[in-house]
């Protein structure tokens, strides 16, 4: 089973909040997940993002893969940069 920590979309149309979940690779992107660690909000000036570092550490340490827009999000909170040490 390939884990992946992507973005599931929810909110109203022109109006998108997304949760950071952790989910199967297979799973339908706003289909079942196994664990929500986070939200990134884009509508608002800056965008806003929360995380669960703790999860998210645990995850990555158990072989979850970020997608490209997460791991571009995990850069600018800095916790990649604290995942390589």
């Amino acid at each position: 089973m390939a884990v992946k920590i992507r973005l599931a979309r929810h909110g109203a149309k022109k109006k998108p909040f997304y949760r950071i979940v952790i989910a199967d690779s297979d799973s339908p992107r706003d289909g079942r997940f196994l664990e929500t660690v986070g939200t990134y909000n884009p509508v608002q000036d800056p965008a806003e993002v929360t995380l669960k570092k703790e999860r998210i550490a645990y995850w990555m340490g158990q072989g979850a893969a970020p997608t490209d827009t997460v791991r571009s999000l995990f850069k600018k909170e800095g916790l990649l940069a604290t995942q390589a040490q």
